[in-house]
């Protein structure tokens, strides 16, 4: 079964913590470099794997340009793929998009830094979804395994959702001031290289923290490969680990388009709940991809899989993050970092 997507495109942006400053100090000079555009318009980031599938089917059924219709508007959408949380989160603040996708982690970090200036915040969940940490080195059973010869790839170092969910189990294994203990060991490697890589072994990376559908074919076509952390055991439960967050400015100058926007993903959810034969037919022709129809059907389907927009078991990760330092402001609930927002009620 072939790899899907195994070469994307790599994106050259600046780093986080150098745009988050520039954007922070000179906020004002940024606005009048990236000029904000009328409503009717909006500039979508996803990244790679099944759990943007709430996007892929309001991009192939043009929802956001039919629930514009709704309210007197002519939406026009612009779709981009980018990779890694710390990318995405440049591009959102220099001005280069307006909705941003990608893990809680990346969420909580810009939210914590733009409090009181660009006020970033979640916009909605893309859904519930297990992440695995996968290796192919048979003598890696649990992470107290890993040495220093093994690197485990993930979408971006210490800011990715898995990056910190990595982090709360070694800090539930080896105490809270231990919390960055396996930080060395990883990389940021898009996910489909990460997954080529699991799966062909023999290269310095052999172990992988993913997501659908990269995961499930990393267990599928490499015998030794095999699953050595869950993100559903490490935050008690089913949780909402990818999200979609923007700028309140963004927000509050575009009601209409934001609100199109909100009510086409509560419809993609739906329609993938009730068709997910049709939902698997447009994500393979979305992402031109190659993946192998019953495993992408296996994972669409999979009890432990939930498409919804409304977060959940999201505190928890956000709470341990302002323990350890990892984040300045303390949330007190989900609502913190969240929108108060109709699709979004509920959430966790």
């Amino acid at each position: 079964m072939p790899l899907q997507n195994p070469r994307p495109r790599r994106h050259a942006l600046p780093t986080l913590s150098t745009l988050i400053g520039s954007a922070l100090v000179a906020g004002a000079c940024m606005a009048m470099a990236v000029p904000a555009h009328a409503e009717g318009k909006i500039r979508v980031a996803e990244q790679f794997g099944v759990v943007y599938l709430l996007l892929n089917v309001a991009q192939e059924q043009k929802l956001v340009e039919k629930q514009g219709r709704k309210d007197g508007l002519d939406i026009q959408v612009e779709w981009t793929k980018l990779s890694g949380g710390a990318a995405v989160n440049d591009a959102l603040l220099s001005g280069a998009i307006d909705i941003a996708g990608a893990g809680v982690g990346p969420l909580l970090t810009i939210w914590d830094r733009t409090r009181g200036r660009q006020n970033v915040k979640g916009v909605a969940s893309l859904g519930n979804y297990p992440y695995y940490l996968v290796s192919n080195n048979p003598n890696v059973k649990t992470i107290a395994d890993f040495s220093e010869k093994d690197r485990i790839a993930l979408p971006a170092v210490t800011v990715s959702v898995q990056a910190r969910i990595l982090q709360m189990a070694a800090a539930r294994q080896f105490g809270e001031k231990a919390f960055n203990r396996f930080d060395k060991l990883t990389q940021a490697v898009p996910h489909p290289d990460a997954a080529a890589a699991v799966i062909a072994g023999g290269t310095e990376i052999n172990a992988h923290f993913g997501n659908p559908p990269y995961q499930d074919q990393e267990l599928a076509q490499n015998k030794q490969a095999h699953i050595v952390l869950n993100s559903y055991e490490v935050q008690g439960g089913p949780s909402s680990a990818t999200v979609l967050y923007a700028t309140e400015k963004f927000r509050n100058d575009n009601p209409k388009t934001y609100r199109a926007f909100t009510a086409a993903l509560a419809e993609a959810a739906q329609f993938i709940k009730a068709n997910p034969e049709a939902a698997a037919d447009i994500y393979l022709k979305i992402n031109k991809s190659n993946l192998d129809r019953a495993l992408l059907l296996s994972i669409i389907k999979s009890p432990q899989v939930e498409f919804k927009v409304a977060p959940q078991n999201t505190l928890g990760l956000a709470q341990f993050l302002h323990r350890v330092g990892a984040i300045r402001n303390k949330p007190e609930s989900w609502k913190d970092y969240f929108f108060d927002d109709p699709v979004t009620a509920g959430g966790s």
